[in-house]
Formats: C-alpha cells, sequence, structure tokens
C-alpha cells in the first residue's frame, strides 16, 4: 500500500506541475478562403465521425442549414475511394466491415458546395491515453480545421514500438515536449523514426509550482495561476511561440505537441490554436474538457489508490475544469487586451502570418 500510495503521489506531483497550462475561449473569426461572396464553401454546419468498440464507425452530419447552400438535398459517404452510405442534407449513419486501418477516413461528399474530410478524433495507441486530432472543428465563418495535420497528447515515454510505426504512417514529421527537464529527464520521449524532437519548455526557468496544495481550495488556485503563467510568463511564451513557428513552418506535417497528461499545457497551445483559427469559444471549450473523458480511467486509478483526504486534494489538479481555462483566457485580456494582441507581441505572430496560418490549415 504504501509502494502504490508513493506511486500515485508521484504521479499526482507530475500532473500538479502539468497542471499548469489551460485557458478558456474568446470566439474569434478567421478570414481564410471563401468562395468570393463572404461565405464558406463548406456547406456542412456539423460533422463527426465517432468510432466504435466493434469496429464500426458512426458518421453524422448536416449540410442543409448553411447561408447559401439550403439546396442540398444529397451526400455521399466515401471511404477507400468508395460510396459506404448516402443519405439527405441531414442524417446518421452507421458503416460497418470496412478494412483496418491506422486511421479511417471517411469524405462527405454533398451534391452541392465543398466536400469535407474526417476521421475519429482520437488515435488509439498502446501507450497513451489522450492522442488525438486538433482538428475537424468548424469556425465561426463556416470553413473547417483540418484534421491529419496537427495532433495533441500525453507523454510519449510508453509508446510501443506499433505505436511510432503508426505515428511515422501518420507522418507525424516534428514532435513539440512542453514538459519540463525533470520530467523529461524520468521519462524521455519515444519519437516515431525520423520525427524531429523540440524541447519547448513552458516553465523554464521557473522556481514555482515546486510544492502541492494541502487543501481542495488551493489546488484549484495553484491550477489556475498556472494558467496564467502559461500565458504570462517568459517560458510559457518562448514555448508557445516556437510551437506556433513550428506549425506555421512545417508544411510536410504533421505537428504534435505534448505534455505529461496531455491536458493543461497542451490544453493551452490547442486551445490558443483553435481560437487563433477561429473556432468558437464553446467549441474551444468542449475540446478542452474532452481531457476528462480520455483521462477518466487513469485519473480513478490514481485517486483509488490515495485516503480521501488527499484524493479531495489531487482531483482538482487532475482535472481540467472551465475556470482553469477561462482563467488563461482572462490573464491574455489582462496582459494583451485582446487574443490577436496576445499573438502579435507575446507569441510573435503577426497578421500576415496569422492569415498564412489560416489559409493552410482551414478548409472552405
Amino acid at each position: 500500500m504504501k509502494k502504490a500510495l508513493l506511486a500515485a503521489t508521484a504521479v499526482a506531483a507530475a500532473l500538479t506541475l502539468t497542471a499548469l497550462v489551460a485557458p478558456a475561449a474568446s470566439a474569434h473569426g478567421s478570414h481564410g478562403d471563401h468562395d468570393g461572396r463572404g461565405r464558406s464553401a463548406v456547406p456542412f454546419t456539423a460533422a463527426t465521425v465517432t468510432a466504435g468498440a466493434d469496429g464500426s464507425f458512426t458518421v453524422k452530419w448536416d449540410a442543409g442549414r448553411a447561408k447559401g447552400f439550403q439546396g442540398v438535398k444529397r451526400v455521399e459517404i466515401k471511404a477507400g475511394g468508395k460510396v459506404v452510405a448516402k443519405g439527405g442534407a441531414a442524417g446518421q449513419v452507421v458503416v460497418k466491415g470496412l478494412p483496418a486501418a491506422d486511421r479511417q477516413w471517411f469524405d462527405l461528399v454533398p451534391d452541392r458546395g465543398q466536400g469535407l474530410r474526417l476521421a475519429d478524433r482520437l488515435i488509439k495507441l498502446d501507450g497513451t491515453t489522450n492522442f488525438r486530432d486538433a482538428g475537424g472543428y468548424r469556425t465561426t465563418t463556416g470553413q473547417w480545421v483540418k484534421m491529419g495535420e496537427i495532433y495533441r497528447s500525453d507523454a510519449l515515454d510508453k509508446l510501443t514500438e506499433g505505436d511510432r510505426a503508426k505515428l511515422a504512417r501518420l507522418h507525424v514529421k516534428t514532435v513539440f515536449d512542453l514538459r519540463m527537464e525533470d520530467e523529461r529527464g524520468k521519462a524521455p520521449d519515444k519519437v516515431p523514426a525520423g520525427a524531429g524532437y523540440v524541447v519547448a519548455d513552458v516553465f523554464a526557468g521557473s522556481g514555482s509550482f515546486q510544492t502541492l496544495p494541502k487543501t481542495p481550495d488551493e489546488a484549484v488556485k495553484a491550477m489556475t495561476e498556472a494558467e496564467k503563467a502559461m500565458v504570462s510568463g517568459a517560458g510559457g511564451k518562448k514555448a508557445y511561440a516556437q510551437v506556433f513557428e513550428g506549425i506555421g513552418n512545417d508544411r510536410s506535417r504533421a505537428v504534435l505537441f505534448h505534455c505529461t497528461a496531455g491536458k493543461d499545457r497542451t490544453g493551452w497551445a490547442n486551445a490558443s490554436l483553435l481560437t487563433a483559427l477561429g473556432v468558437p469559444a464553446d467549441t474551444v471549450m468542449a475540446d478542452y474538457l474532452a481531457s476528462n473523458d480520455y483521462r477518466k480511467a487513469a485519473n480513478d486509478a490514481v485517486l483509488a489508490h490515495l485516503p480521501a483526504q488527499q484524493a479531495a486534494v489531487y482531483k482538482p489538479m487532475l482535472d481540467v475544469r472551465p475556470e482553469y481555462l477561462n482563467a488563461g483566457y482572462a490573464e491574455v485580456e489582462a496582459q494583451y487586451g485582446s487574443f490577436d494582441r496576445y499573438l502579435d507581441k507575446g507569441l510573435g505572430i503577426d497578421a500576415r502570418e496569422l492569415r498564412e496560418l489560416r489559409r493552410d490549415l482551414l478548409v472552405g
């Protein structure tokens, strides 16, 4: 029991440090390519692909309500270049019997407008629990963030050879490690063959966050303060500038960024990227909070080995909560006045670079 408790404590301590990364979202419009009349060329207002435990895939869509596309009547669903289902302007189908693949991609093809290519967001690996695609979201202008370009994850130290080979086949070209030096030393990354490795330490040089809180309220406060530090701390600004620059420069993609749990430092990296691309605030928040679902089993295992009083203190550090992410966005407003100014003055992304990023990562 003592050994298990110490192990759980070590995990929670690492996650406390991991928890120094997350803010809430302010809706931000993007200015990427449209159809020339001020609207997106993609008629889908909603679309998702969800993998089932039985190997099936549920595909949902709505292409009947976008401005200028009320005339959409039919949508074909293709996999591997073959039509596997058909439906009306809105619908849901369950597709079964597809051959095994690293990722199963679906092309949603409307009879009017531009199609959309989607896959299940979660990438199933033996050595991770929170590895997922950053894309597949609709922006405020009706464009969509491309999938298969940017990935986010928890630690990569437990990747199997099969996992690494899979990531190589998914064309992961650059890995950004957001963890601190001691985390990297204790659990070094297993990078896919041929991928570049970049240290982007969010808390480099910081002497903070070295002690664990003693009460649940202290834990919540530590998390919100950590979010603020990710925005305004020198290490955070440098690290996230590296990530954005890497995404912008690496056109061969895919780019992966990660921390220990893939929820806080990684959470802010993804939230800031999606906000920059024009994804609505509620969608950004939902993506951020999804770590609670993906990490539930791992978090429950940690808490189960702790006495009730200690578990109550640790739970806020294992969670992601709206107030954590919102603290980061509040810090953006307090320090920079707007998210665009944060990108420009904090991360060095000017208006031209932001337009290029949107052109590169958005469709529609």
